[in-house]
């Protein structure tokens, strides 16, 4: 039988293997432009450096772990102090700090000293995806209906602002509901024809369905201009306000009425603070369904569907209702998405999009809304604050996911609060 020493060091040599494996063609082998054309480099000093890192790291994971889990075991047990009903815990209390300075210094960033284009549309992108976690958190945290196609909705939120402003000559304002409302119309026909289907075979579907859209908006030129995409797009305004420096006609100037110099930061502010606003109302319509039966019902669909039904739960509305509102986020996020471009092509909703938004759900922890700004933070900035690592950020992206999986394992917040709380007299 292995000693624990023995196990460590197997493990800990099989770690290092597949980093010698994976090393090799990433960091060992490099192609430079040369005059006589392109020639590989090796550099095997920079492997030998990867392999002997994750070697060692994996050994002093496998003594930390011992070395906590026996301070576990010998540690005293203590018994939860009581919470009186009603009164908010611990952790409720930091969540609602937590989100009260993130609010305060959404809504400040703007207007701060340091703020420039870059920073507002850097904020803006970690908007929309945030809203975008929210809407997958509906149908994937609360109802536990896995969907691996959720670009789609992205997508036709896009498309569905960018077409009827290009053919009915409709505004930002008129074209931001009917997005969410068409997006929402195709989640609920989706849902329909895979009621009965659970698990592997759901998320099949729902991948389907994400790349059937994106190529009927690649193939259909006629409507959809194809690879070419819809250009042209009008920017958003205020009351009738347009942030260029030579408005439309029919609208007036925002810096001629007001006063102050024109800037091209003023319309990126403006679409700023309108995503943060419609996310704050998002949390708050979200997190009001779930004290309501809808919601309640949301989360016994994820917990046991059989149960469900033994209830009197109608899994059939739950399932669509789960997918019509998380199909209405991803169509206001795609209507936002479309504002700031100016322009939407197919190439922009492809399935990467979708995993890494159900990445944001599920390392945020599924079902909290906490947790998906968080992790949306995360995710979104992480690649842009590490390009100075050049080829090698995803890489460095990559093994900063895996160790906070490893960390965490059902996500950064992955407590489940009730949405019911009974007394301590159970009444």
């Amino acid at each position: 039988m292995a000693t624990p020493i023995e196990t460590k060091l197997k493990d800990s040599a099989a770690a290092a293997g597949l980093a010698l494996v994976l090393s090799i063609p990433f960091i060992g082998l490099h192609t430079i432009s040369t005059d006589q054309g392109l020639v590989v480099e090796s550099r095997w000093s920079w492997v030998a450096w990867a392999v002997g890192l994750v070697f060692i790291g994996r050994l002093l994971l496998g003594f930390a772990r011992d070395a906590l889990a026996a301070r576990a075991a010998s540690r005293p047990k203590k018994q939860a102090k009581p919470v009186a009903a009603g009164e908010p815990t611990l952790a409720a209390r930091l969540t609602r700090a937590f989100m009260a300075v993130a609010l305060l210094f959404a809504v400040t960033l703007p207007f701060m000293p340091y703020s420039d284009r870059y920073i507002i549309d850097l904020g803006t992108t970690v908007l929309i995806y945030i809203l975008l976690a929210l809407g997958l958190n509906v149908t994937v945290g609360l109802a536990g209906l896995l969907d691996l196609g959720f670009v789609a909705f992205y997508a036709i939120g896009a498309y569905s602002f960018a077409l009827l402003s290009k053919f009915f000559g409709l505004d930002f304002w008129v074209c931001l509901p009917l997005s969410g409302l068409i997006a929402a119309l195709f989640g609920a026909l989706l849902s329909l024809p895979i009621l009965r289907l659970r698990g592997d075979y759901l998320a099949i579907v729902t991948l389907g369905f994400g790349e059937i859209t994106r190529i009927v908006i690649l193939n259909w030129q006629s409507l959809t201009g194809g690879p070419n995409g819809v250009s042209g797009i009008p920017r958003p305004g205020l009351f009738g306000l347009s942030f260029d420096r030579r408005p439309p006609e029919g609208m007036g100037s925002f810096h001629e009425l007001t006063g102050i110099d024109f800037s091209g930061e003023h319309r990126l502010m403006f679409l700023y603070l309108i995503v943060l606003a419609l996310v704050c109302l998002v949390a708050w319509v979200i997190n009001r369904l779930r004290a309501l039966p809808v919601g309640r019902a949301w989360e016994a669909l994820r917990e046991d569907e059989i149960a469900c039904r033994s209830l009197g739960i109608n899994p059939t509305a739950s399932k669509v209702s789960a997918y019509a509102i998380g199909g209405m986020m991803g169509g206001f996020a795609g209507c936002f998405f479309a504002a700031r471009q100016g322009f939407v092509s197919p190439e922009s909703f492809g399935f990467i999009e979708s995993a890494l938004i159900l990445a944001i759900v599920v390392l945020g922890g599924m079902g909290s809304q906490v947790g998906v700004v968080i992790a949306a933070l995360f995710i979104v900035m992480l690649p842009e604050l590490g390009r100075e690592f050049a080829d090698y950020r995803m890489i460095v992206f990559g093994l900063a996911m895996i160790t906070i999986m490893v960390w965490r394992p059902g996500g950064l917040l992955s407590t489940r609060v009730p949405t019911v709380k009974l007394d301590q007299k159970g009444a």
